[in-house]
């Protein structure tokens, strides 16, 4: 399952298309959600945040007081005692305030990191539990973007309205209630402003919700277009595809750049007319206050007050504004987070698991028929057969004819949608997914190695296994000598994907990390596709051997590689063609016939 890529890019967006857009109300509801799961935990921290954070604010409102006292009672009366002590005083406030903001800017640093962590984890989980149709539903590219880039967002809008948003509310609040109270005669020109820069916060979110909605879907596109370009940068120079895909890369890359610079025009027009509103109000606050002071109506110092409260209005709600311009992107994250933690698996763990009495890797198919949703018609038909212990099995037939889906019924990497798969004489949905491929030795089509050791890829399945033990199962798969001429041997590296392997490596690697396991049923999803006619026949000679009490299914589209297996199955067209030995199947299967005298002429099989 881990190499499924079911293409992502455009079509995979346009199945969300209508999801994406649902109504602004459902989409904060996400946001809200979200945050209100994640941060559930950091309770306590959030509440000491929150203290410091209304200190500061206590702080920063009671300073222009001070000042405005300094002038009236001491600069105006000349008491310079008046001025040093008040001095005094508002020198200590603002020690304590860059105290007490340091610790709270390291909390709430702490407390976004953590909640982006356990947002991470939730999607990691859920996207482990996925099975190939949710994989479908969503695509790589898009999970991979939902997983780091959407969380980002997240963070990003946690860290800066933890720090700003509620000491932005809190003081425009108090600073408007301060400055009506020294200054009342001036008090409709703070609710003209406010009401001004409100308007204008409302305006730019309804703008920018949408905006950065569409921008997050070009995102994932771009990453499709990247992903599939590098995997298969080999086959698109050997097509001269160079130029064709330069063009859909430029395609990609403009289509985001032309969005988020629509997006970005937008904030700076915010950022244009939120400014000239707070010079508008100060020139209005030195305009009427200097008459009020002229006329002898208002002190000095409670004009000056009056405008250190209004300068205070205007920041935070700028600060605000700000903080809401991250708000839209968050909106559209937390709605796609959301998506993929709400989705529940096809594929669900049984209530009450049931343990099998026995594990002899026995398997059954009970007239079991498979379809993927939507399709015309469905891939496997009435298939009914058992694979017993001690018994190696073969399924062979053309491509497409569903070889690959019957083996995945097995491990439940898919679930059967008519009839019953029984394995250890348990079906298979009745069984805890993890006791169920426990005893499952698995070697898929793809050999998927992982960045590390060759040791550590071995020991994938069996993490206690010892180095005899995996020097044995290199020994079976015919790859003992060529690990031995690594440097370092079990050691060597592997980079991510066996890249630095060949594809016959790869797979007896792929075999040996089956091995290695020792469970008692084997599937072989065709690979010994890449191994040369001696290396397979001794590996099927050493794998005879080591699996003699276990029961062996191989899935292969080479003939030579099933003629020895006690019972092969053909398929054609999702049906059983022919069940049995390969002179049983000789005499009474024509599709069976047809696949030996393609492959092998009839000669060399008479």
């Amino acid at each position: 399952m881990a190499d499924v890529d079911p293409g992502g890019g455009a079509p995979e967006h346009d199945q969300w298309t209508d999801t994406e857009r649902v109504g602004r109300r459902a989409a904060r509801g996400a946001l809200i959600s979200l945050i209100r799961t994640f941060m559930r935990p950091y309770a306590g921290r959030l509440g000491i945040i929150a203290a410091l954070q209304v200190l500061q604010v206590a702080g920063s409102l009671y300073l222009p007081s001070l000042n405005a006292n300094i002038i009236n009672n001491g600069v105006a009366k000349a008491d310079l005692g008046y001025i040093f002590r008040a001095g005094g005083t508002m020198l200590a406030i603002t020690v304590v305030l860059c105290a007490g903001s340091l610790v709270a800017l390291y909390l709430l640093s702490w407390v976004s990191m953590s909640v982006g962590a356990n947002i991470r984890t939730a999607l990691y989980q859920r996207i482990q539990s996925f099975s190939a149709i949710e994989l479908n539903r969503f695509g790589i590219s898009t999970l991979t973007t939902r997983s780091v880039n959407d969380v980002q967002q997240i963070q990003l809008f946690l860290q800066v309205a933890l720090s700003l948003l509620l000491i932005a509310v809190v003081t425009t609040i108090g600073a408007v209630i301060m400055a009506v109270q020294y200054a009342p005669r001036l008090s409709l020109l703070v609710l003209v402003t406010l009401a001004a820069m409100l308007l204008l916060t409302g305006w730019i979110l309804a703008r920018l919700v949408p905006m950065f909605g569409v921008v997050q879907v070009k995102t994932d596109n771009l990453n499709h277009v990247l992903r599939e370009q590098i995997a298969g940068v080999r086959v698109i120079r050997a097509f001269l595809r160079s130029r064709s895909e330069s063009d859909r890369f430029d395609r990609a890359n403009t289509d985001i750049t032309d969005s988020t610079l629509r997006a970005g025009r937008v904030f700076a027009q915010a950022v244009t007319l939120g400014p000239a509103i707070t010079n508008l109000s100060s020139v209005g606050v030195v305009w009427f206050g200097g008459n009020l002071v002229a006329s002898g109506e208002m002190p000095i110092g409670n004009l000056i007050a009056f405008l250190l409260y209004i300068l205070q209005i205007l920041l935070y709600v700028g600060i605000g504004m700000t903080v809401l311009v991250l708000l839209p992107r968050a909106v559209t994250s937390a709605q796609r987070i959301q998506q993929v933690i709400d989705t529940l698996p096809a594929i669900a763990e049984p209530p009450d698991p049931v343990t099998p009495d026995v594990n002899t890797g026995a398997v059954e198919f009970r007239h079991v028929s498979f379809g993927y949703a939507g399709s015309e018609r469905p891939v496997l038909n009435d298939l009914a057969f058992a694979f017993r212990p001690g018994q190696t099995n073969a399924i062979v037939g053309g491509t497409g004819s569903g070889k690959t889906t019957l083996l995945n019924l097995i491990p439940r990497f898919l679930d059967a949608t008519e009839g019953t798969v029984l394995v250890n004489g348990v079906e298979v949905a009745a069984q805890s997914s993890d006791q169920l491929r426990a005893g499952i030795g698995l070697a898929p089509q793809t050999a998927q190695l992982f960045a590390g050791t060759v040791a550590s890829n071995l020991r994938f399945g069996q993490p206690e296994a010892t180095e005899v033990q995996l020097w044995q199962a290199l020994e079976t798969a015919q790859a003992r000598q060529f690990v031995a001429g690594l440097p370092g041997q079990l050691d060597a590296r592997v980079e991510r994907g066996g890249a630095n392997l060949s594809g016959g490596q790869r797979q007896r690697l792929s075999i040996a990390r089956a091995l290695v396991r020792r469970p008692s049923l084997y599937l072989f999803d065709d690979c010994f596709s890449a191994l040369d006619a001696a290396t397979d026949a001794r590996l099927r000679a050493a794998l005879f051997a080591e699996t003699a009490d276990a029961t062996v299914v191989i899935v292969a589209q080479r003939a030579s590689t099933i003629l020895d297996a006690e019972q092969i199955i053909v398929l054609d067209g999702g049906r059983i063609a022919g069940i049995g030995t390969h002179p049983e199947l000789m005499v009474g299967c024509q599709a069976y016939q047809e696949i030996i005298a393609s492959q092998l002429g009839w000669g060399a099989v008479a």
